[in-house]
């Protein structure tokens, strides 16, 4: 039987799923509307789409790590209260689990095979959907490995293990002893996760940003009335102590046991390279916060009261 477009729009007005589903569930039942139904609801298909039209801006941070690699997944639902369920939990543990393998490609991470299922990662995420509820969206991943030593990993606000709503993942390289290496890591991880630096080093910022940051503290040397010869200096003290001291990991004041409140991270690690007996290198850190760069629709409550309220 030939599958028509209007036969496809139809169907895909009646239940919200996508055209292609629409259309694959028209052939798998030969054209029968009713059956097809079915079988989009079977599939878990039915009214996703709709449901994904809908903002999903809360969920959890899932963070794992196994020796030298390490990995971290954002999946978003659209209340506390699915990120708080067992099911939705489960959901992003085995994804961050995933996502050591698919290293840091979220394409990829979406077309592998879902634990215990003989369907895909983006396949299974439209079933859950269905079944929870809400719209639910795997919206970012990333890796990272070192050599040799250990990616640390920290999640705050922690829910159970390796979910929460701020997740770390740090590389320490070194050839210390790996619990003392993860143990260093952890610190430094828990104090990326408060600080929220941008870099690990100066070197790694991105030269317009601290071209811009130089001609603001530039303008202000400027107007003290100071000599020219010191100006110069003043710039770039300024840009070390304040800008840098923000921004740049090693050069942040410590948050972390220990930390005086003077000592920086990159003393904290020399202090700790001498307790390990070997160098310790903090190579990269990737720092995931919970629905950062989602555009959040306020929720108009008069509003919706007087919709509900209209007429009555």
């Amino acid at each position: 039987m030939t599958i028509t477009a209007a036969m496809v729009k139809e169907l895909r007005d009646k239940t919200g799923a996508g055209m292609m589903d629409c259309k694959s569930a028209l052939t798998e039942t030969k054209g029968d509307l009713e059956t097809a139904i079915d079988w989009l609801r079977k599939k878990g298909l039915s009214k996703a789409a709709k449901k994904a039209d809908r903002i999903a801006a809360d969920g959890l941070i899932g963070v794992t790590a196994s020796g030298i690699h390490g990995a971290l997944v954002e999946v978003n639902s659209e209340t506390d209260f699915v990120a708080r369920n067992d099911t939705f939990q489960d959901l992003v543990r085995q994804i961050a689990t995933l996502a050591l393998k698919a290293g840091g490609d979220l394409a990829k991470l979406n077309a592998m095979s879902f634990p215990g299922k003989s369907i895909k990662v983006d396949e299974h995420m439209k079933e859950m959907i269905a079944t929870i509820g809400e719209n639910l969206s795997l919206r970012r991943t990333a890796a990272l490995s070192v050599k040799e030593g250990v990616v640390a990993i920290y999640t705050h606000n922690k829910v159970v293990d390796g979910l929460g709503k701020i997740g770390v993942i740090v590389g320490i390289e070194s050839k210390g002893k790996a619990d003392k290496l993860n143990e260093i890591g952890r610190q430094i991880a828990l104090h990326i996760a408060a600080a929220n630096p941008q870099a690990v080093s100066a070197d790694e910022l991105d030269k317009a940003l601290i071209d811009r940051e130089r001609a603001v503290y530039l303008e202000q040397a400027k107007a003290t009335g100071k000599a020219a010869e010191f100006i110069d200096k003043m710039v770039e003290g300024r840009l070390r102590k304040e800008f840098f001291g923000q921004v740049v990991l090693l050069q942040q004041t410590f948050m972390g046991p220990g930390g005086d409140g003077k000592m920086t991270v990159e003393q904290y690690l020399k202090t700790e390279e001498k307790a390990a007996g070997t160098p310790v290198k903090v190579t990269k850190f990737v720092r995931y916060q919970l629905g950062e760069g989602i555009d959040k629709k306020g929720d108009d409550f008069a509003s919706e009261v007087a919709k509900l309220t209209k007429g009555s």
